[in-house]
Order: structure tokens, then sequence, then C-alpha cells
């Protein structure tokens, strides 16, 4: 059975600031109100009794508040503790002579609001299906170091220097002009067009048409040169029954998904304020291309985010008839998760990171949901679920 009354733990930080126990339990209207130097550290064993013997407890620093809820966890007590700022936001302020009614604010808030309501979450799942797009040379570089780490594939979108292909077919590799990249982690899809002749996915890489080429038009990547072509036609009967060469192709609309993209386009497909969880685009850096890929390793798992927008369709403004009025939150969408689905808007969870931005719209049809502070706290990066 758990003790009606919240406890308020205060701590100055090691004596760095002052605190008026009195003065801020008859100013705050709080009955428990106690005062700690070195609550994190030497006096924390009470904080952990207490929270064990069934008390719900605020604790005025935010800074080790992962400590803390480790300690709470411990003793099955995670839910009964929360956490406000009281060092930066009055403490520690040009003003802390006369901070004392604003840290009584602080410490009533925290003893008398309701918690937080629980955040609806979404969830998201990335395997190891990695798309590495560029340049043939630098992409099919990174495909060999980790092709054994990843379930990789290659878009080759430009030449530069002789490139050339693995001799194993470990994995797939194609060449074309990139037309969209859409998606979240997980669920990216890439359309692009394939320009050269040569279909890689038939192709047995036997270079056979590498050598029967007059005009030495055909790379060891593969690839056609169109400015150096002069269609004799060599290529298509060295290739023979393969039939990975035509010069008549009409079907050259290609797609497919992955769970993440390394982009090392000299433009990048995204430009976005934020970019996607998943999706890399480190530049030409080889240092700031492997911190890249680092990072998208983090991403393999199963993952939950916050809901963070709660979308109200009956205020939304944006059209009426298909006639546009409002584009107010599409435009401030600093992820591009919010587009126009006909007379109304449609907010893409996966991809907003909760700035709240368009909660700012005229109409507030964006209601903004804040989460607790242990979700809020990783809100621009998914949380990987315990036990995967």
């Amino acid at each position: 059975m758990r003790n009606s009354s919240k406890q308020i733990r205060l701590c100055d930080c090691n004596r760095t600031f002052d605190l008026d126990a009195g003065r801020l339990t008859e100013q705050a209207g709080a009955a428990d109100v106690s005062v700690h130097h070195e609550l994190c550290r030497r006096e924390l064993s009470s904080l952990e009794a207490d929270l064990a013997a069934g008390c719900d407890i605020a604790v005025s620093c935010t800074q080790e508040s992962a400590l803390f809820s480790e300690v709470a966890d411990s003793v099955n007590a995670g839910q009964h503790i929360r956490f406000f700022n009281l060092r930066e936001t009055a403490g520690w302020s040009v003003e802390q002579s006369a901070a004392t009614p604003k840290m009584a604010a602080l410490i009533a808030a925290a003893s008398t609001l309701p918690e937080v309501e629980p955040v609806e979450g979404v969830q998201m799942a990335a395997g190891r299906a990695l798309l590495i797009v560029g340049e043939a040379g630098v992409a099919l570089g990174w495909a060999e170091r980790l092709a054994a780490s990843f379930d990789v594939s290659v878009l080759m979108s430009s030449r530069a220097g002789e490139a050339e292909l693995p001799a194993d077919n470990a994995y797939p590799v194609w060449s074309g002009n990139p037309q969209s990249l859409k998606g979240h982690l997980g669920a990216f899809e890439l359309a692009w067009e394939q320009h050269n002749p040569i279909d890689l996915e038939r192709c047995v890489r036997c270079n056979a048409c590498v050598k029967a080429c007059p005009e030495g038009a055909i790379g060891f990547d593969l690839q056609v040169d169109a400015d150096k072509c002069r269609s004799h036609g060599a290529c298509v009967t060295a290739c023979g029954e393969i039939g990975a060469i035509d010069f008549a192709r009409r079907d050259t609309a290609r797609s497919e998904t992955f769970d993440m993209v390394l982009d090392l386009s000299s433009t990048p497909l995204l430009r976005r304020v934020e970019l996607p969880d998943g999706y890399a685009a480190p530049g030409r850096d080889p240092f700031d291309q492997a911190l890249a890929v680092q990072t998208l390793g983090e991403f393999v798992g199963e993952f939950e985010k916050p809901r963070y927008v709660a979308f109200e369709s009956g205020l939304c403004a944006h059209s009426k008839s298909r006639k546009i009025g409002c584009n107010n939150c599409i435009e401030v969408c600093s992820t591009e998760a919010i587009r126009s689905a006909g007379d109304v808007i449609a907010v893409d969870p996966w991809l907003c990171k909760g700035c709240g931005t368009c909660s700012t719209a005229p109409s507030a049809i964006a209601g903004f949901r804040f989460c607790s502070p242990s979700l809020a706290f990783r809100s621009s990066t998914p949380m990987r679920l315990k036990g995967t």
C-alpha cells in the first residue's frame, strides 16, 4: 500500500545555492519537504529506503534522473518518482537571492499537478537491409566493407574513375538515376530509372562485353558510356543467350524497399532540416562516412517512439472542396511528416520527431501531446525495446 502524500526532495547540489526549507514549505503549501546536499551520492540510500517503503517522491534534480530512476526500478517503484529542475531554473540564476517564490511555485507544481497522461506510441522495426547509393567506386567500396554486417544493396548513380564490380555476385548491384526516396526507418522506398543498357541483375560478369566493345565504351563497372558508344552491337552479340544487354529497353522504372539508406550522393536525395532515423548522408569525407555507418548500425532492432501529434480534422482549415486555404503546418514541418490528404492533412507519426512547431498553426488542429520526461528525453531517436 502506497502513502497518499508526496515527498519533495530538494537538493542544493553540494551547497551551490541556498534553499530555505521553512519558507519554501510555507509558500508552496507542501507538507513534506526536505533539503539535501548530496542526494545523488551520500544520501542516495535514504531515497531508496523511502521509495521501497511506498512513498511517492518528487526530486528537484533532472541531471541525475537516470540514476534516481535506476534506484527506483531496483525497488519496483519506477512509476512513483518524478523530477523537476530547481537548480537551472531558479537556484543558479542571477536572481538567486530573490528566487524563493519561483522555487515555491515549482515545488507546488511538482507536488500538486497530476501525472502526465501516457502518450500512445508507434512501433518501428528495422532489419539489416541497407541501401548504399552514390558514385560507383565509393558505393562499392563501402558495400565490400559492410557486406558481412548488413544485407547490402548498391545503386550506382554515377561513374568516376575505374570502378570494378566484385567478382562474386554476393549482393544486388544496380545502376540508374534516383527519382524519389520516401518512407522511414524500416520502410524506405527508392525509385530509380535504369539508364544502363546492361541489366546487372541478369549479367553474369563474364566481361565478354568489355572485351568485345570496339570503342571501349564499357568499363569493368559494366556501365555503357553513351558518349563513346556507336551502337555497333558487338556487346549484344558477345552477351549471347544471357540476354543482359538491351539498348531498346522500355521498362526502365525500378523500385525497392530497404530498412536503412546510406546516401553517398554528391547531392543528398533528402534535403530536410530534420532527416529521418535510418537515413544518413555524410558527404564525401571518409571519416564522416565511417561515423554514419556506425550510427546506422544502432538502428537494427525493434523500437518505440511517441505519437506526438493529435490531429483534429474537424478544425482543419487546409482545404474545402479541394480549394487550398491553410498550409501553415505543412510549411513549417522540419521532417516533412505532414502532407495534404484531400481536404485535410495527414501526419506521418513515424517521421514526426515532436518539435511541436505544427501546434502553432492558427486553428491549432495539430495538438501537440507532451510525453513523460523519460520518453521525451530521447524523443529524437527511437528507443530500443527491452529484450531486442
